[in-house]
Protein backbone atom coordinates (compact mmCIF):
# COMPACT_ATOMS: atom_id res chain seq x y z
CA UNK A 1 0.00 0.00 0.00
CA UNK A 2 1.34 3.37 -1.03
CA UNK A 3 1.57 6.16 1.74
CA UNK A 4 -0.92 8.29 0.38
CA UNK A 5 -3.33 5.23 0.21
CA UNK A 6 -3.54 5.13 3.29
CA UNK A 7 -6.84 2.68 4.70
CA UNK A 8 -8.61 3.40 8.34
CA UNK A 9 -8.74 -0.17 9.27
CA UNK A 10 -10.46 0.10 12.22
CA UNK A 11 -13.13 2.39 10.40
CA UNK A 12 -13.83 -0.66 7.96
CA UNK A 13 -14.38 -3.16 10.34
CA UNK A 14 -16.67 -0.60 12.18
CA UNK A 15 -14.64 -1.16 15.53
CA UNK A 16 -13.03 0.79 18.15
CA UNK A 17 -8.81 1.64 18.42
CA UNK A 18 -9.07 0.27 21.47
CA UNK A 19 -11.23 -3.08 20.18
CA UNK A 20 -9.72 -6.34 21.42
CA UNK A 21 -9.03 -9.63 19.11
CA UNK A 22 -12.47 -11.34 19.74
CA UNK A 23 -14.83 -7.90 18.87
CA UNK A 24 -12.69 -7.62 15.48
CA UNK A 25 -12.91 -11.49 14.80
CA UNK A 26 -16.54 -11.24 15.66
CA UNK A 27 -16.72 -7.99 13.27
CA UNK A 28 -14.67 -9.19 10.27
CA UNK A 29 -17.03 -13.02 10.32
CA UNK A 30 -20.18 -10.48 9.92
CA UNK A 31 -19.35 -8.35 7.06
CA UNK A 32 -17.39 -11.35 5.53
CA UNK A 33 -20.62 -13.42 5.50
CA UNK A 34 -22.41 -9.96 3.90
CA UNK A 35 -19.67 -9.33 1.38
CA UNK A 36 -18.79 -13.30 0.89
CA UNK A 37 -18.34 -13.38 -2.99
CA UNK A 38 -20.48 -16.60 -3.10
CA UNK A 39 -23.28 -14.47 -1.70
CA UNK A 40 -22.69 -11.38 -4.01
CA UNK A 41 -22.15 -13.15 -7.85
CA UNK A 42 -20.75 -10.78 -10.08
CA UNK A 43 -21.11 -7.75 -7.90
CA UNK A 44 -17.32 -5.90 -8.32
CA UNK A 45 -18.30 -3.77 -5.01
CA UNK A 46 -19.26 -6.34 -3.02
CA UNK A 47 -15.93 -8.07 -4.08
CA UNK A 48 -13.86 -5.07 -3.48
CA UNK A 49 -15.45 -4.55 -0.13
CA UNK A 50 -14.71 -8.02 0.96
CA UNK A 51 -10.89 -7.65 -0.43
CA UNK A 52 -10.81 -4.44 1.84
CA UNK A 53 -12.49 -6.04 5.23
CA UNK A 54 -9.77 -9.02 4.60
CA UNK A 55 -7.13 -6.89 4.41
CA UNK A 56 -8.39 -4.92 7.52
CA UNK A 57 -8.71 -8.34 9.22
CA UNK A 58 -5.06 -9.73 8.82
CA UNK A 59 -3.67 -6.60 10.17
CA UNK A 60 -5.49 -5.62 13.00
CA UNK A 61 -5.63 -9.55 14.08
CA UNK A 62 -1.58 -9.91 14.04
CA UNK A 63 -0.08 -8.34 16.74
CA UNK A 64 2.65 -7.18 15.37
CA UNK A 65 1.04 -5.75 12.34
CA UNK A 66 -1.33 -4.03 14.42
CA UNK A 67 1.59 -2.54 16.55
CA UNK A 68 3.27 -1.20 13.66
CA UNK A 69 -0.25 0.16 12.00
CA UNK A 70 -1.45 1.71 15.10
CA UNK A 71 1.91 3.30 15.50
CA UNK A 72 3.11 4.56 11.96
CA UNK A 73 0.15 4.93 10.61
CA UNK A 74 0.14 4.70 6.34
CA UNK A 75 4.14 4.32 7.00
CA UNK A 76 3.84 0.78 8.86
CA UNK A 77 5.11 -1.43 6.03
CA UNK A 78 7.76 0.88 4.97
CA UNK A 79 8.72 1.03 8.56
CA UNK A 80 9.08 -2.87 8.68
CA UNK A 81 11.88 -2.80 6.31
CA UNK A 82 13.65 0.32 8.04
CA UNK A 83 13.60 -0.94 11.53
CA UNK A 84 15.58 -3.85 10.33
CA UNK A 85 17.84 -2.38 8.57
CA UNK A 86 18.06 1.15 9.83
CA UNK A 87 20.74 -0.47 12.50
CA UNK A 88 23.33 -0.92 9.30
CA UNK A 89 22.89 2.71 7.77
CA UNK A 90 24.75 5.44 8.85
CA UNK A 91 22.27 8.14 8.28
CA UNK A 92 25.06 11.22 9.19
CA UNK A 93 27.83 9.67 7.89
CA UNK A 94 27.45 8.71 4.25
CA UNK A 95 31.07 7.57 3.49
CA UNK A 96 29.87 4.66 5.26
CA UNK A 97 31.47 1.84 2.92
CA UNK A 98 29.93 -1.57 3.94
CA UNK A 99 27.38 -2.55 6.48
CA UNK A 100 27.13 -5.21 8.88
CA UNK A 101 25.55 -7.17 6.63
CA UNK A 102 27.90 -6.70 3.73
CA UNK A 103 26.06 -4.02 1.92
CA UNK A 104 28.12 -1.07 -0.26
CA UNK A 105 26.35 1.76 1.19
CA UNK A 106 28.43 4.24 0.00
CA UNK A 107 26.43 4.05 -3.40
CA UNK A 108 23.35 5.57 -1.93
CA UNK A 109 23.34 9.26 -1.86
CA UNK A 110 20.94 8.96 1.58
CA UNK A 111 19.03 6.37 3.96
CA UNK A 112 15.67 7.17 1.77
CA UNK A 113 17.38 6.05 -1.39
CA UNK A 114 18.51 2.45 0.18
CA UNK A 115 15.01 1.98 1.69
CA UNK A 116 12.89 3.14 -1.77
CA UNK A 117 16.10 0.25 -3.21
CA UNK A 118 14.78 -2.43 -0.75
CA UNK A 119 11.18 -1.67 -1.46
CA UNK A 120 10.64 -2.49 -4.94
CA UNK A 121 7.71 -4.29 -5.81
CA UNK A 122 5.76 -6.27 -8.90
CA UNK A 123 2.09 -5.30 -9.54
CA UNK A 124 -0.72 -8.11 -9.87
CA UNK A 125 -3.91 -9.05 -11.36
CA UNK A 126 -6.85 -9.35 -9.27
CA UNK A 127 -8.23 -12.23 -11.36
CA UNK A 128 -6.88 -14.93 -13.93
CA UNK A 129 -7.95 -12.54 -16.52
CA UNK A 130 -4.25 -11.70 -17.99
CA UNK A 131 -4.04 -8.14 -16.63
CA UNK A 132 -0.88 -6.85 -17.40
CA UNK A 133 1.88 -6.50 -14.49
CA UNK A 134 5.13 -4.98 -14.40
CA UNK A 135 8.38 -5.30 -12.56
CA UNK A 136 8.19 -1.70 -10.18
CA UNK A 137 10.89 0.99 -10.62
CA UNK A 138 12.61 1.42 -7.07
CA UNK A 139 10.62 3.65 -4.80
CA UNK A 140 7.54 2.78 -6.15
CA UNK A 141 4.98 1.56 -3.70
CA UNK A 142 1.86 -0.48 -5.44
CA UNK A 143 -1.12 -2.28 -3.33
CA UNK A 144 -0.16 -5.60 -4.84
CA UNK A 145 -0.85 -9.01 -4.68
CA UNK A 146 2.66 -9.56 -5.08
CA UNK A 147 5.17 -7.81 -3.01
CA UNK A 148 8.85 -8.32 -4.42
CA UNK A 149 12.60 -8.72 -2.16
CA UNK A 150 15.79 -10.26 -1.91
CA UNK A 151 17.33 -12.59 0.65
CA UNK A 152 20.95 -12.61 0.31
CA UNK A 153 22.23 -16.37 1.65
CA UNK A 154 25.76 -17.14 3.27
CA UNK A 155 26.89 -17.55 -0.62
CA UNK A 156 26.24 -14.24 -1.36
CA UNK A 157 23.65 -14.76 -3.92
CA UNK A 158 20.14 -13.72 -3.58
CA UNK A 159 16.68 -15.27 -4.61
CA UNK A 160 14.08 -13.02 -6.05
CA UNK A 161 11.19 -14.05 -3.44
CA UNK A 162 7.23 -12.82 -4.02
CA UNK A 163 4.10 -13.15 -2.25
CA UNK A 164 0.89 -14.20 -3.91
CA UNK A 165 -2.40 -13.99 -1.87
CA UNK A 166 -5.23 -16.63 -2.83
CA UNK A 167 -8.45 -17.24 -1.79
CA UNK A 168 -9.08 -20.16 0.22
CA UNK A 169 -11.14 -22.13 -2.95
CA UNK A 170 -8.70 -21.37 -5.43
CA UNK A 171 -5.75 -22.67 -2.94
CA UNK A 172 -7.65 -25.94 -2.08
CA UNK A 173 -8.91 -26.78 -5.74
CA UNK A 174 -5.89 -25.04 -7.34
CA UNK A 175 -5.95 -22.23 -10.41
CA UNK A 176 -3.59 -20.28 -12.86
CA UNK A 177 -2.72 -17.23 -12.48
CA UNK A 178 -1.10 -14.46 -14.83
CA UNK A 179 2.40 -12.99 -14.19
CA UNK A 180 4.09 -10.57 -15.94
CA UNK A 181 7.31 -9.81 -15.08
CA UNK A 182 8.99 -7.06 -17.16
CA UNK A 183 7.50 -7.51 -21.12
CA UNK A 184 7.01 -11.15 -20.08
CA UNK A 185 3.72 -13.17 -19.54
CA UNK A 186 3.73 -15.98 -17.93
CA UNK A 187 1.22 -18.89 -16.56
CA UNK A 188 1.58 -19.83 -12.82
CA UNK A 189 0.03 -22.68 -11.92
CA UNK A 190 -1.10 -23.39 -8.55
CA UNK A 191 -1.61 -26.77 -7.63
CA UNK A 192 -4.62 -28.22 -5.41
CA UNK A 193 -3.59 -28.15 -1.92
CA UNK A 194 -1.12 -25.26 -1.37
CA UNK A 195 -1.84 -23.02 2.07
CA UNK A 196 0.26 -21.00 4.03
CA UNK A 197 3.85 -21.43 3.83
CA UNK A 198 3.81 -23.47 0.50
CA UNK A 199 6.32 -22.09 -1.76
CA UNK A 200 6.27 -22.30 -5.95
CA UNK A 201 9.70 -22.00 -7.69
CA UNK A 202 9.69 -20.50 -11.12
CA UNK A 203 13.19 -21.51 -12.58
CA UNK A 204 14.94 -18.33 -13.95
CA UNK A 205 12.20 -15.93 -13.91
CA UNK A 206 13.38 -14.05 -11.20
CA UNK A 207 15.62 -10.76 -11.36
CA UNK A 208 18.57 -10.49 -13.26
CA UNK A 209 21.85 -11.63 -10.94
CA UNK A 210 25.30 -9.66 -11.47
CA UNK A 211 27.20 -12.32 -9.96
CA UNK A 212 25.61 -15.60 -12.16
CA UNK A 213 25.35 -12.88 -15.01
CA UNK A 214 21.64 -15.44 -15.34
CA UNK A 215 18.42 -14.68 -14.18
CA UNK A 216 17.39 -16.08 -10.66
CA UNK A 217 14.98 -18.38 -9.86
CA UNK A 218 11.77 -16.73 -8.38
CA UNK A 219 10.01 -17.98 -5.53
CA UNK A 220 6.38 -17.12 -5.09
CA UNK A 221 4.80 -17.61 -1.22
CA UNK A 222 1.92 -18.75 -0.76
CA UNK A 223 -0.71 -16.50 0.94
CA UNK A 224 -4.16 -17.28 2.00
CA UNK A 225 -6.98 -14.49 2.53
CA UNK A 226 -8.73 -15.04 5.59
CA UNK A 227 -12.28 -17.17 5.88
CA UNK A 228 -15.26 -15.94 7.64
CA UNK A 229 -15.26 -19.71 8.97
CA UNK A 230 -12.14 -21.96 8.18
CA UNK A 231 -9.22 -21.95 9.79
CA UNK A 232 -5.77 -23.91 9.78
CA UNK A 233 -4.61 -24.99 12.58
CA UNK A 234 -1.18 -26.95 11.81
CA UNK A 235 -2.18 -29.31 8.51
CA UNK A 236 -5.74 -29.23 9.69
CA UNK A 237 -8.98 -27.21 8.89
CA UNK A 238 -10.55 -25.88 12.00
CA UNK A 239 -14.11 -23.82 12.42
CA UNK A 240 -16.70 -23.34 15.26
CA UNK A 241 -20.27 -24.72 15.29
CA UNK A 242 -22.74 -23.37 17.52
CA UNK A 243 -25.63 -25.89 18.43
CA UNK A 244 -28.50 -25.08 20.87
CA UNK A 245 -28.80 -26.27 24.76
CA UNK A 246 -31.08 -29.11 24.33
CA UNK A 247 -28.92 -30.44 21.04
CA UNK A 248 -26.03 -29.89 23.82
CA UNK A 249 -28.34 -32.21 26.39
CA UNK A 250 -29.77 -34.85 24.31
CA UNK A 251 -27.70 -34.98 21.23
CA UNK A 252 -28.42 -34.64 17.72
CA UNK A 253 -27.07 -34.78 14.34
CA UNK A 254 -26.18 -31.64 12.55
CA UNK A 255 -25.05 -30.11 9.13
CA UNK A 256 -21.11 -29.17 8.93
CA UNK A 257 -19.93 -27.45 5.95
CA UNK A 258 -16.95 -28.70 4.47
CA UNK A 259 -14.56 -27.36 1.47
CA UNK A 260 -16.50 -29.97 -0.73
CA UNK A 261 -20.14 -29.33 0.91
CA UNK A 262 -22.33 -30.07 3.94
CA UNK A 263 -21.64 -33.24 5.29
CA UNK A 264 -23.71 -34.78 8.34
CA UNK A 265 -21.98 -34.92 11.89
CA UNK A 266 -23.15 -36.79 15.65
CA UNK A 267 -23.21 -34.82 18.47
CA UNK A 268 -23.15 -36.94 21.12
CA UNK A 269 -25.62 -36.18 24.26
CA UNK A 270 -24.10 -34.18 27.73
CA UNK A 271 -21.35 -32.28 24.73
CA UNK A 272 -19.37 -29.04 26.72
CA UNK A 273 -19.28 -26.00 25.11
CA UNK A 274 -15.34 -25.83 23.42
CA UNK A 275 -15.11 -29.70 22.99
CA UNK A 276 -13.79 -30.64 19.96
CA UNK A 277 -15.32 -33.70 16.94
CA UNK A 278 -13.10 -34.60 14.28
CA UNK A 279 -14.42 -34.94 11.11
CA UNK A 280 -11.28 -37.63 9.48
CA UNK A 281 -10.63 -36.75 5.60
CA UNK A 282 -12.96 -33.83 5.35
CA UNK A 283 -10.36 -31.01 5.86
CA UNK A 284 -7.50 -29.87 3.42
CA UNK A 285 -6.11 -30.97 0.58
CA UNK A 286 -2.44 -32.32 -0.57
CA UNK A 287 -0.68 -32.24 -3.64
CA UNK A 288 -0.84 -35.97 -3.39
CA UNK A 289 -4.45 -35.96 -3.37
CA UNK A 290 -5.03 -36.84 0.24
CA UNK A 291 -6.75 -35.00 3.09
CA UNK A 292 -6.17 -34.18 6.22
CA UNK A 293 -9.15 -33.77 9.18
CA UNK A 294 -11.82 -31.14 9.66
CA UNK A 295 -11.98 -29.97 13.24
CA UNK A 296 -15.02 -28.63 14.43
CA UNK A 297 -14.68 -26.61 18.01
CA UNK A 298 -18.78 -26.70 19.66
CA UNK A 299 -19.89 -23.58 21.06
CA UNK A 300 -23.40 -23.85 23.06
CA UNK A 301 -25.31 -21.08 21.71
CA UNK A 302 -27.58 -19.47 24.84
CA UNK A 303 -30.83 -18.23 23.06
CA UNK A 304 -31.39 -14.35 23.42
CA UNK A 305 -34.95 -14.45 22.04
CA UNK A 306 -37.19 -17.27 23.67
CA UNK A 307 -41.57 -17.16 23.47
CA UNK A 308 -43.10 -17.14 26.60
CA UNK A 309 -43.70 -21.20 25.91
CA UNK A 310 -40.22 -21.75 25.83
CA UNK A 311 -39.71 -19.34 28.80
CA UNK A 312 -41.95 -21.84 30.86
CA UNK A 313 -40.16 -24.68 30.03
CA UNK A 314 -36.66 -23.29 30.90
CA UNK A 315 -38.37 -22.92 34.10
CA UNK A 316 -39.52 -26.04 34.64
CA UNK A 317 -36.34 -27.92 33.87
CA UNK A 318 -34.43 -25.37 36.24
CA UNK A 319 -36.94 -26.37 38.97
CA UNK A 320 -36.51 -29.97 37.93
CA UNK A 321 -32.68 -29.84 37.91
CA UNK A 322 -30.80 -32.75 39.62
CA UNK A 323 -27.43 -31.62 38.72
CA UNK A 324 -25.40 -29.27 39.88
CA UNK A 325 -22.45 -28.15 38.07
CA UNK A 326 -20.39 -25.95 40.74
CA UNK A 327 -21.31 -28.15 43.65
CA UNK A 328 -17.52 -28.94 43.63
CA UNK A 329 -16.71 -25.30 43.93
CA UNK A 330 -18.33 -24.77 47.32
CA UNK A 331 -15.22 -26.79 49.19
CA UNK A 332 -12.89 -24.25 47.17
CA UNK A 333 -10.87 -21.49 49.69
CA UNK A 334 -7.91 -19.79 49.88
Amino acid sequence: MSSTEFKDYYAILGVNKTAGVDEIKQKFRKLAFKYHPDRNQGEKSAEAKFKEISEAYDVLSDEDKRSQYDRFGQYWQQNTATEYTKTNFDHNNLNTKVGSNGTDFSQYGNFEEFINELLGRFSSPSTNSGTAQNYSSPGTTKNSNYQEFNRVGQSGLANSEASINLTHAEAFRGTTKSLSLGQETIEVRIPAGAKPGSRIRLAEKGKFSPYTQQREDLYLNVQLNPHPFFAFEGDNLVCEVPITPDEAVLGSSISIPTPEGGVNMKVPAGISSGQVLRLRGKGWSSPQGNRTDLLVRIVVATPQKISSQEKEYYEKIRDLRSENPRESLQAVSL
